[in-house]
């Protein structure tokens, strides 16, 4: 991998990304040994709680699903759980067994780890949120709506593992100037939006269309979708810190999506309690 990559357009950052092993978490290795050292008592439940801590490794199983899968299934696999249970356990510690962590690969470029880490902090929490929303809004499949959150951002993750000068810059251009558009920022810096490098992601890995949809701003208008967006919107937010200007708004479209009181809605989202005086007078 070069330190400094170069794509100018999509078809460049496309090849040079899905080309590229995928590393995960020293903490996701570290669960996967212990579990195998049970396999005998691990169920692919335990496995698919491990999974879904990691949206590195989350997107790694789905994208080998769909290779191992194509053309043989009459429906598309959407959630951890019944890929796991597809390609049973002990093949899943054989195909996952010695990965890349994330750790080593940015080894010395500590301002890039701590980059790539609060973005999958911030990935994780949009998952919770989601996998709450949709439960709470009877959704019939709370998996898929969570899985979608949990890899909504992955775009922007992989460029702070792949191209982390670039992420810097971006971060930085952002931060100096809060009237900045992130979309027109990727742009000038990567020459493509990153919500576009996710999409054809999506397609180069056959990622189940279902999730396409879900992760995809422009179908806004399906309440499923909203249900991810609005996760996404306030993880990012927040992991800013709960003092964020546009946090009364992200609670504000919430309370509308689930039909409930902002009383509710900050007990579902256990905050801390020094911020709830902040917006119990609000909503």
């Amino acid at each position: 991998m070069p330190d400094n990559p170069s794509p100018k357009d999509l078809e460049g950052w496309l090849a040079f990304i899905s080309r590229a092993e995928l590393p995960i978490l020293r903490q996701t290795v570290r669960h996967l040994d212990e579990a195998r050292q049970q396999a005998d008592q691990i169920s692919g439940r335990d496995i698919t709680d491990i999974v879904l801590q990691d949206p590195l490794l989350a997107i790694r199983v789905l994208a080998y699903i769909q290779e191992v899968s194509h053309g043989r299934l009459h429906s598309d696999i959407t959630n951890i759980a019944s890929a796991v249970m597809m390609l049973g356990i002990d093949p899943f510690f054989r195909k996952f067994e010695q990965p890349l962590t994330l750790e080593t690969m940015l080894r010395g470029q500590r301002q890039a780890l701590l980059g790539v880490l609060q973005v999958i902090l911030r990935m994780q929490r949009a998952a919770r949120y989601a996998h709450d929303w949709a439960f709470a809004r009877h959704d019939m499949n709370v998996e898929e709506v969570a899985l979608a959150a949990l890899l909504h951002d992955l775009a922007e993750s992989l460029l702070w593992c792949f191209a982390p000068d670039r992420a810097i810059e971006i971060r930085s251009r952002l931060q100096a100037d809060c009237r900045l558009n992130d979309t027109d920022v990727q742009r000038e810096v990567l020459g493509i939006a990153l919500a576009d490098l996710q999409l054809a992601l999506c397609r180069a890995w056959h990622l189940p269309e279902l999730l396409t949809t879900l992760m995809d701003s422009g179908n806004a208008a399906l309440s499923r979708v909203q249900n991810v967006q609005l996760a996404v919107n306030l993880a990012r937010h927040s992991t800013e810190g709960w003092n964020h200007p546009a946090i009364p708004d992200d609670l504000n479209a919430v309370q509308s999506l689930l039909h409930i009181s902002r009383e509710k809605l900050l007990n579902r989202l256990q905050l801390p309690t020094e911020v709830l005086p902040r917006f119990l007078g609000e909503g």
